[in-house]
């Protein structure tokens, strides 16, 4: 039942990486609460915090496409160490805003979109490495881990943002997030090159037209991705967590983390106890499940006015979350060749950073629209739905079997 810790035993250059991230993530779940929290403080406005969301979404489209591209021509190391340099400066730049008492939303807009940028670089290149550090057969473990890593710097992120935030100001969860970014940076410096293999296709010009066409011919890869947009895009309600700490709870900025942190909880309680998902083949099947489980629980959370049992159902969201992202990861990683993989890596980034950023804008928009009930009980209604019509236009994916992937 508990994960399987194999990768981070084996593999040296995989436990500094994974390391090094869970740090790092951790301080950029509590910039990204604390930028939230600080325009809805200028701003009191559900609509003005979804639109942090839409200005992150089409630098990291544009750039998640170039910066998968990228990652199949240039050294890959090189690549994610000087794009977390990049995140690791935007922070910095944060915190001197704040301290200097710089309180302008169209800045935290432009640092926002700066960030997707970086991230959207980074991601396909750090992500595109594991496949070259480890073995197949232990690429559902890593993946399992490496949602433990996202999941637990999301739960404790936005916890220990809305506290400093509380405490001592926005300039110091910034600064913060900067100092957390030395981790990342180190374990990518101590990684072997990852130069494109040659003898495979890497290295040469790289267009994102050509991973657009593998896509196009590779079904069960492209439902991993609609399937997720349903989740992300249908059902991700985080945009609205301000409003309905004060609104439904009566609570302020320490409430809004905990619904922020309460689906990582379950996420890492699904990663925890991962270890019975390396005995299910049926990957296809699982995805569908589990993203209609996501889209039940926020539906029921909508409808919910008690604190503890609204974390309860965000938390049971998350765990579903996990179940997807392993299965859906690994799929991607086992049916794309390495000199396509940085560019699937980058639809895949587009996918699962840019939908939530979207997700948020259309959770604000029809939050200020309706109420924030109507936003959250009819997204999770419609991510069920949404799944449920993908499955049964795509029945193939539901046979996909692990032992003989098909893209």
């Amino acid at each position: 039942m508990l994960a399987d810790l194999t990768p981070l035993r084996t593999s040296p250059d995989f436990r500094r990486l994974w390391t090094g991230n869970t740090i790092s993530w951790m301080g950029q779940a509590m910039t990204a609460l604390a930028v939230s929290l600080q325009v809805y403080d200028i701003t009191h406005s559900s609509f003005s915090v979804g639109l942090v969301g839409l200005c992150s979404l089409v630098p990291l489209v544009v750039f998640g496409l170039y910066g998968g591209a990228i990652a199949d021509t240039v050294d890959r190391r090189k690549l994610g160490l000087y794009s977390a340099w990049g995140l690791c400066g935007l922070s910095i730049a944060l915190a001197a805003a704040a301290v200097a008492g710089f309180h302008r939303v169209w800045f935290l807009y432009g640092i926002v979109a700066l960030q997707a940028v970086c991230g959207a670089l980074n991601a396909p290149a750090r992500t595109s490495m594991i496949p070259r550090l480890l073995p197949p057969e232990q690429l559902p473990a890593a993946n399992a881990l490496n949602s433990m890593t996202t999941t637990s710097g999301t739960m404790f992120g936005p916890m220990l943002g809305g506290l400093v935030v509380g405490l001592w100001g926005y300039q110091s969860a910034y600064l913060i997030d900067a100092v957390t970014f030395t981790a990342a940076l180190y374990a990518m410096w101590r990684l072997p090159s990852m130069r494109p293999d040659r003898d495979a296709g890497g290295g040469r010009r790289a267009s994102v037209l050509d991973g657009l066409r593998f896509l196009a011919t590779r079904p069960n890869i492209r439902m991993t991705f609609f399937s997720d947009m349903c989740a992300m895009v249908l059902a991700s309600p985080k945009a609205l967590f301000p409003a309905v700490a004060a609104l439904w709870y009566g609570g302020d900025a320490k409430t809004t983390g905990l619904l922020v942190a309460a689906p990582a909880v379950g996420a890492l309680l699904g990663s925890v106890f991962s270890g019975w998902l390396g005995g299910i083949h049926k990957h296809g099947l699982a995805i569908l499940l589990a993203v209609a489980g996501w889209g039940a629980a926020i539906a029921v959370f909508g409808l919910t006015r008690n604190l503890l049992l609204g974390l309860l159902f965000l938390a049971l969201a998350g765990s579903m979350d996990t179940i997807s992202m392993v299965f859906r990861s690994t799929m991607l990683q086992a049916a794309t060749p390495d000199s396509l993989r940085g560019r699937l890596q980058g639809v895949f980034v587009i996918v699962v950073a840019g939908g939530p950023r979207l997700g948020d804008f259309i959770a604000g928009s029809v939050g200020d629209l309706t109420s924030p009930t109507v936003a959250v009980v009819g997204g999770g209604i419609a991510c069920v739905v949404a799944v449920t019509v993908l499955g049964l236009v795509w029945r193939g994916f539901a046979r996909y079997d692990s032992r003989q992937p098909t893209a």
